[in-house]
């Protein structure tokens, strides 16, 4: 699931690629649009997103009306509100079963309370991989 938090005060396009990346769910596209944004984060201006939505093979002319329609706003303010409520007040951030992970982290930090939340529930922990 994805929830929105645009950091504005340092993002100065995070609001636009919010709202474009939610006219791009509207079609389907959200993920793919999701993914050319972050590939491309310093280039988020509102030329770049509309080039973004015509790669992903967005209808243009629903896009750029759904850019504009307020429930597209309304959502990405809730979201925002939803985070400062919980205290949450920056990116990345990620929960595991209401367990909180503030910040960018390791692949086995992500594992390890994976498997502790597994074990809470009585469920087997799959066996690790073999490494190679």
């Amino acid at each position: 699931m994805w929830k929105h938090m645009p950091l504005t005060s340092i993002h100065h396009f995070a609001m636009g690629a919010a709202l474009a990346s939610e006219a791009a769910r509207n079609q389907g596209k959200f993920w793919e649009f999701h993914d050319k944004c972050f590939a491309n984060q310093s280039k988020l201006a509102m030329d770049d997103l509309k080039k973004y939505a015509k790669e992903v093979g967005l209808d243009m002319p629903r896009f750029e009306k759904d850019l504009v329609d307020l429930e597209k706003k309304k959502r990405v303010d809730a979201d925002i509100a939803e985070a400062k409520a919980i205290g949450i007040t920056g990116t990345p951030g990620f929960f595991v079963n209401g367990h909180y992970l503030n910040g960018a982290k390791p692949f086995d930090e992500f594992a390890k309370v994976i498997d502790d939340e597994l074990t809470k529930l009585n469920i087997p922990v799959p066996p690790k991989p073999a490494s190679n």
